[in-house]
């Protein structure tokens, strides 16, 4: 079992297959763009299935496939298959941001796959042209209707609201969490290799009370087996709920349960901190299974009893988010 020096058991790896997106949101890519990995400096796909069954064999029990944007890395299509089909992985999850979602809806099922996590910053077309530069949203919300059609479940809808830009549709999206069975999840803006760094912080505390103000009483959920470290609520006859995830206004890193492998092959003990561990190296010098643990090991070692970020700190994450997937 992979257990920290706090102890924390660690059981969650997410996995970055590719830098590469089909997107520029605002928050996670320049407008000029972002260098991207040589292709001999990601981690193919075989070498990926090798490192995931060495970390179910440390226990980890839950995989997340994220990007950049998984769906558009060639042959991802046979390659989540063979993944979620590993004995001992309890979950496997994707974060996408639904551009290619539909046309891979078929494919995620027959996987086995039913949890969706789809970034998603606004409900107005124009708007979300702005935030992700690309006039996407006809394609991202036909996915997400046919997923829901299709009957995956849960269906989470992330959402990074930024003042001045999209704070104004708290009101759409808390109607969408009353009218649909949809997870909404605000997520609040991580100071992680900013594009455009005049983006304005909004705790969720201001978007949960707006919230409340508008559509009444949030009521309390549970916890389920694979959630991550969202708080959970749901409106009074609401089909969907509303989860906060507050990483710098409200830490959970006591609660942290996961580490995080980029497409380069670094291990990242923690998102909000620079520092990481080489897998990929030692992995093609032919390192036998017992010193890939090892690496496991190390990472697990570095983990920080809390990140160093906050509201009233400057510091700032070097990477960037388009290479950590969140």
């Amino acid at each position: 079992m992979l257990v920290d020096r706090f102890n924390r058991r660690i059981n969650y790896l997410r996995i970055s297959i590719t830098d590469r997106c089909n997107l520029r949101c605002m928050y996670c890519v320049p407008p000029f763009g972002e260098r991207k990995l040589r292709h001999k400096d990601i981690l193919r796909y075989e070498e990926l299935l090798r490192i995931a069954r060495i970390a179910i064999k440390l226990g980890i029990t839950k995989i997340r496939l994220t990007g950049g944007e998984p769906l558009i890395r060639r042959g991802v299509q046979e390659f989540i298959p063979v993944l979620a089909a590993l004995e001992g992985l309890e979950d496997v999850s994707i974060t996408t941001n639904g551009v290619f979602l539909k046309e891979n809806l078929e494919m995620l099922k027959a996987a086995g796959i039913k949890r969706l996590n789809i970034s998603i910053d606004s409900l107005d077309k124009e708007k979300f042209k702005r935030i992700t530069r690309f006039d996407y949203f006809d394609q991202v919300w036909e996915g997400i209707e046919t997923a829901r059609d299709m009957g995956f479940y849960p269906i989470k809808l992330n959402v990074v609201l930024m003042k001045g830009v999209n704070d104004n549709e708290v009101f759409d999206f808390g109607r969408l969490a009353l009218e649909q069975p949809y997870h909404l999840r605000f997520i609040e803006c991580m100071p992680v290799g900013l594009a455009e760094n005049s983006l304005a912080f909004i705790p969720n505390a201001e978007i949960e009370k707006t919230l409340i103000d508008t559509f009444g009483p949030l009521i309390p959920i549970s916890p389920g087996l694979h959630d991550g470290p969202a708080t959970r609520f749901r409106f009074e006859k609401g089909k969907g709920e509303i989860g906060f995830i507050s990483a710098i206004s409200h830490s959970f890193c006591q609660e942290c349960n996961r580490l995080r492998l980029t497409a380069n092959g670094m291990l990242l003990p923690c998102l909000l901190s620079n520092t990481e561990v080489d897998i990929k190296d030692p992995l093609r010098r032919g390192c036998l299974d017992g010193a890939l643990i090892e690496v496991f090991q190390e990472a697990v070692s570095l983990k920080p009893e809390c990140h160093p970020l906050g509201l009233e700190n400057n510091q700032k994450v070097h990477r960037k988010m388009c290479s950590i997937g969140g």
